[in-house]
């Protein structure tokens, strides 16, 4: 049996080729009444996009990767919803990988290996370094998230990213605003990530602005940014003598700070009576719990924007673009656990 093609689609809908490319691609400007005409006529013929058909008229798949670490975080969730419906608008089609952290995965991401359909790749990496992507970057398009750590200007890729010292400094602030002295960071992990470093830098940054001593005493290190890294450090905190407890915690992310936010709790420490609680990445998953959690909120929907733009742009260029770093906003959400007012959460 013959494949269904654009043109069968057309002639059942009743518009031009074009018009059923554009709906087909999830293009804008394109009325409700035709969509719905296009969408009831491909169901009805079982047509099929063919990646490998486009790719041979047009020379790109309008097929995308976004690979993240691991897609039961709920930033990256999040975050992928925000790629997606940004890549749809530009006529592209977002595959979803999950490295889970593997150095060899995310490099093999990174050059398009074993995934010749696809046109470039958006990569959040946690164990690739930048000397191991320099040799690759020219050859496919390929745009980095997450942090940055590059050695002086030298940029290897597209890279989009939060201003991560800031952030931790202004969340860190925030706590010794609210004349908090023993503050303690959970977060410092084993491995030394990106991450973990300049959201200590911030943090120790803050301290120092107060007038306050950074206390190694009271930076547990943790394995992974889960609740359950945050609820094994925050027992560690809560098992110190009286005198040597934290009165304030700011949490490398919001799981970790759920976390920490479990093990107050089954320690009867009264949060933010006793223990002012903060944390980073915005999640949705913080405002459901009592109390809600105040947290550094990175515009997830401004760095999806940046991220797909920059790889289309990247990937329609006849001359490659030079490489840019690109620093999305963020901002602080202060809730319950620092004092914040009560929310009603919308239905």
């Amino acid at each position: 049996m013959a494949a269904v093609t654009l043109k069968d689609v057309a002639e059942r809908a009743g518009v031009s080729i074009k018009t059923v490319s554009n709906v087909v691609r999830d293009a804008p400007r394109v009325s409700e009444a035709t969509r719905t005409r296009v969408m009831s006529a491909v169901r009805e013929l079982g047509y099929r996009p063919n990646p490998s058909a486009r790719r041979l008229r047009t020379g790109r798949s309008g097929l995308i990767a976004l690979a993240v670490p691991d897609l039961a975080t709920p930033y990256f969730a999040e975050l992928a919803h925000h790629v997606r419906a940004e890549a749809a608008a530009l006529g592209f089609t977002v595959l979803i990988e999950e490295t889970l952290g593997d150095t060899k995965e995310e490099l093999r991401l990174a050059t398009g290996v074993g995934a010749s359909l696809l046109d470039g790749v958006i990569l959040s990496p946690l164990h690739v370094t930048p000397d191991e992507l320099a040799p690759v970057t020219d050859q496919f398009p390929l745009v980095l998230l997450g942090e940055r750590s590059y050695e002086g200007d030298r940029v290897v890729a597209d890279h989009v990213l939060i201003d991560n010292v800031a952030a931790a400094r202004e969340a860190t602030a925030h706590l010794a605003g609210l004349g908090r002295t023993r503050i303690a960071a959970i977060g410092v992990d084993k491995a030394g990530s990106a991450t973990s470093r300049q959201r200590l830098e911030g943090f120790q940054q803050a301290l120092h602005a107060a007038g306050l001593t950074y206390d190694p005493g009271l930076a547990p290190q943790v394995k992974d940014f889960d609740r359950r890294g945050g609820l094994q450090a925050m027992r560690t905190l809560t098992a110190l003598p009286p005198g040597q407890r934290p009165d304030a915690v700011f949490c490398f992310s919001d799981l970790l700070a759920v976390g920490a936010r479990r093990a107050l709790y089954e320690a009867d420490v009264s949060i933010p009576g006793d223990v002012a609680l903060a944390g980073v990445d915005g999640s949705e998953e913080a405002l459901y719990g009592t109390p809600s959690l105040t947290s550094v909120v990175p515009d997830k929907a401004a760095i999806a924007s940046l991220a797909v733009k920059c790889l289309v742009n990247r990937v329609r260029a006849e001359e490659p673009p030079p490489f840019e770093v690109h620093t999305a906003p963020h901002w602080l959400e202060v809730r319950e656990s620092t004092g914040g007012e009560r929310e009603s959460l919308k239905p």
